[in-house]
């Protein structure tokens, strides 16, 4: 991998890379851009196969985090942690404290949070080191678990989805294949079913199934067989990649939106779902309550605040709806160009105010 070429064709700023001996911490933190703010992004855990594919993990994520950030309205910037480990074994106090020493080592350009395979305990750990984190205890102040309000924001994304493909945002009587039962989906299904929704359910965690199933009634199958289900809505909430060549063919249904990241194989999957007339709801669009939710931390953490800002994801999406309607383009396009948009205004803007000052100073010499 050339890594400078990668981050020159994207626009990537920084790529640092953290090593403790005594705690075993190998991580990576890639920062994106930092045009609108600082960079937020999560801190995830995983059992990469190389250090390569932790790389290319890392900067795909902290590029989609600044698109969600940008989207989103948010005064933020773009990044992301992987840490190379498994987080059922691998875990220790000073494995955090180590990584909350490197973030603090950056002075500001990145904030974290948490990400797949940490926990709010371990970003309480990263606080002993750092200001810079988020998601840490109620106690301490802040939000706590984003999963529930990223769930929420997933539910009204739904919602703006289902008016979009159906005219209508009520979910009453849909049939809804969920993908993924986490902690996420958990609270989504239990949004979806108090609506009224008919939920078909699938994770090859046998127990996240056995629990969907006795509290909202959900249908289980495999989880191969969740892509050619009859139903009107597809809401993936597992692993990125699951919209490609082979599942697109099997999709029956009208919508997708879930909670997933990078649903999207390849860009052009996004070109396919919009010529066979699926709505798809971009992934770092609908997906942005949790980010959204630990953002408002950095003015003091206020429920209300949040809550009521998350509920702007509904709005986005019909703005994104419109856009690929007029203009003719995929979803994920149209998505794209709100973001950078708002990116080149501040950019702009930026440029312009510094021309004036040198202007300024020209004539005061």
């Amino acid at each position: 991998m050339e890594i400078f070429k990668y981050m020159e064709k994207y626009g990537y700023e920084q790529l640092v890379f953290c090593h403790d001996k005594n705690s075993g911490l190998k991580a990576i933190i890639a920062i994106h851009d930092t045009t609108l703010g600082p960079a937020l992004g999560g801190a995830r855990m995983w059992p990469y196969q190389s250090e390569e594919e932790a790389i290319e993990d890392a900067l795909r994520l902290a590029r989609g985090m600044t698109y969600k950030n940008a989207v989103s309205g948010l005064n933020l910037g773009g990044g992301k942690t992987v840490i190379i480990g498994d987080p059922s074994k691998d875990k220790n106090e000073e494995m955090f404290r180590a990584l909350g020493r490197y973030i603090q080592s950056l002075n500001g350009r990145y904030i974290t949070a948490e990400d797949v395979g940490t926990t709010v305990q371990d970003m309480d750990l990263i606080y002993e080191e750092t200001d810079y984190v988020t998601g840490i205890s109620p106690t301490f102040g802040s939000s706590g678990n984003p999963s529930p309000v990223t769930a929420y924001g997933v539910y009204l994304g739904i919602k703006a989805s289902a008016k979009e493909a159906f005219g209508d945002e009520s979910l009453k009587g849909r049939k809804i294949a969920v993908q993924g039962l986490g902690n996420v989906a958990y609270t989504l299904c239990e949004y979806l079913h108090r609506e009224g929704a008919k939920l078909i359910v699938t994770d090859i965690n046998p127990k996240a199934v056995e629990r969907v199933v006795k509290d909202f009634g959900a249908e289980a199958v495999e989880p191969n067989e969740i892509y050619s289900q009859d139903v009107d809505i597809f809401s993936p909430c597992a692993l990125g990649a699951i919209i490609n060549d082979d599942t697109i063919p099997q999709l029956k249904a009208k919508v997708i939106a879930g909670s997933a990241n990078n649903q999207l194989k390849e860009s052009r999957h996004g070109q396919i779902l919009y010529e066979k007339g699926i709505v798809y709801a971009p992934d770092y669009v609908i997906n942005a309550g949790g980010v959204i939710n630990v953002a408002d931390e950095l003015y003091g953490y206020n429920r209300e605040r949040a809550m009521k800002r998350v509920e702007t994801i509904y709005d986005n999406l019909t703005k994104i709806f419109e856009i690929s309607r007029d203009e003719k383009i995929p979803t994920y396009l149209a998505a794209n160009r709100l973001a950078e948009e708002r990116i080149n205004k501040v950019l702009q803007s930026r440029k312009q105010f510094l021309r004036n000052e040198k202007n300024i100073l020209s004539r005061r010499i």
